[in-house]
C-alpha cells in the first residue's frame, strides 16, 4: 500500500529535478535516503517507476499514471496545511493551463498575472498553443478553448463566455477598398484566414439564412496574433471572435463588416478533468477568468456604429 507520504514526496521531486541529487539537496536528506525511499516505493507499487541510467532518468509507463496522482494528493495536502495555518483557503500549487495563442496572451495571461501577485503559493505554468490538448493525459489542468467544440471528450466544460465570430476590418482598408454589402461582395476582397482550415466561409444572418463564400485567401497564417496584425494593418477582412476585438471595436481600430452576418458561435470554454474533485486553484482561476471576460464583453459599445 502506497502509504508512506516522504516516499510518494521523494518520487515527487527526484522527477521534478531529474536526478536524485537535486531531489536530495531539495529534501534536505542524502542521496542514500532518497534511492532507498525509491526503491521502496517500486517494490510497495510492484512495478519499477523510473528507469535510470548513469546519467539520465525517465518516467516508466507506471511512473507517469502515478506522478498525476502524486502531484494532486500533495497538492491537496498543502491546501490543507495552509488552510489550518492561515485559516485561509488560498489556492497552492501549479497550475497548468493551455490556451490559444492570441487568446492567451491578450486576455489569460493578464488574469494570471493578477492571481500570481495576490496568492504567493499559486504556480502557474502556461501553454500557448492552436492545437487542442487532452487534459485527461493529465499534463495539462485546464486548456481554455474559443467555439467549435461539439464534444468535450470525457473532459468536464465550463462555459467562460458567451460570443461569435465576426467579420473585421480596419478602417483604412475600407477606405481604400470600400465596405462589402452583401455576403457575395466578399469575393472581390482581400481575405485573411487561417492556413490549416479549408473550405468556404459559412455566413448566417439574423433571419436564418446561410451563405458559403469561397474565400480563398490573400494571406494566411496558422498563429492568430499574425491574422490580427495583419487585419489591423489594413490588409484584409477576416474572421475574429467578437471577445477577443472588443478593445479594437471599442477604439475603432477594427470596425464589424456586414453586422447582419456572423459565422456562428464561439463561446469561450474550459475543459479540465473532474468537476466534483477541483481543487481550490483552478476554481479561483475559473472565477477570475469569468469575472475577466464579461468585463471585457461589457465594454461600452453603444457608440459604434458597424459598418
Amino acid at each position: 500500500m502506497l502509504d508512506d507520504l516522504n516516499e510518494l514526496k521523494t518520487f515527487h521531486q527526484v522527477v521534478e529535478h531529474g536526478t536524485l541529487t537535486g531531489a536530495a539537496r531539495a529534501l534536505g536528506v542524502t542521496l542514500a535516503v532518497v534511492s532507498k525511499r525509491l526503491a521502496t516505493l517500486e517494490k510497495r507499487a510492484g512495478v519499477r517507476l523510473v528507469n535510470r541510467t548513469t546519467r539520465t532518468l525517465s518516467l516508466t509507463e507506471a511512473g507517469e499514471r502515478l506522478l498525476v496522482e502524486v502531484g494532486r494528493a500533495l497538492e491537496a495536502i498543502a491546501q490543507g496545511e495552509e488552510l489550518l495555518s492561515t485559516g485561509r483557503d488560498e489556492p497552492v500549487g501549479t497550475l497548468r493551463i493551455s490556451a490559444p495563442v492570441s487568446f492567451g496572451r491578450r486576455r489569460v495571461s493578464p488574469v494570471v498575472g493578477e492571481l500570481a501577485a495576490r496568492y504567493p503559493q499559486l504556480l502557474v505554468s502556461l501553454s500557448l498553443n492552436d492545437r487542442l490538448v487532452d487534459v485527461a493525459g493529465g499534463s495539462i489542468d485546464i486548456a481554455i478553448r474559443i467555439g467549435g467544440l461539439a464534444s468535450a471528450g470525457g473532459a468536464a466544460m465550463r462555459k467562460l463566455v458567451d460570443s461569435q465570430r465576426i467579420l473585421v476590418a480596419a478602417p483604412s482598408y475600407l477606405a481604400r477598398r470600400g465596405a462589402p454589402v452583401l455576403p457575395a461582395d466578399l469575393n472581390s476582397h482581400d481575405l485573411l484566414r487561417y492556413s490549416d482550415l479549408v473550405g468556404p466561409w459559412r455566413l448566417f444572418g439574423a433571419d436564418g439564412r446561410e451563405h458559403l463564400v469561397p474565400a480563398p485567401a490573400r494571406l494566411q497564417s496558422d498563429n492568430g496574433d499574425a491574422i490580427h496584425d495583419w487585419c489591423v494593418a489594413g490588409l484584409g477582412i477576416t474572421f475574429r471572435s467578437r471577445v477577443d476585438v472588443t478593445e479594437e471595436l471599442h477604439s475603432g481600430a477594427l470596425k464589424q463588416i456586414l453586422p447582419g452576418w456572423h459565422a456562428g458561435d464561439a463561446a469561450v470554454v474550459a475543459l479540465f478533468t473532474d468537476r466534483k474533485t477541483m481543487p481550490r486553484k483552478t476554481r479561483v482561476f475559473l472565477d477570475a477568468m469569468v469575472e475577466a471576460l464579461r468585463g471585457a464583453s461589457e465594454i461600452d459599445m453603444s457608440g459604434l456604429h458597424p459598418i
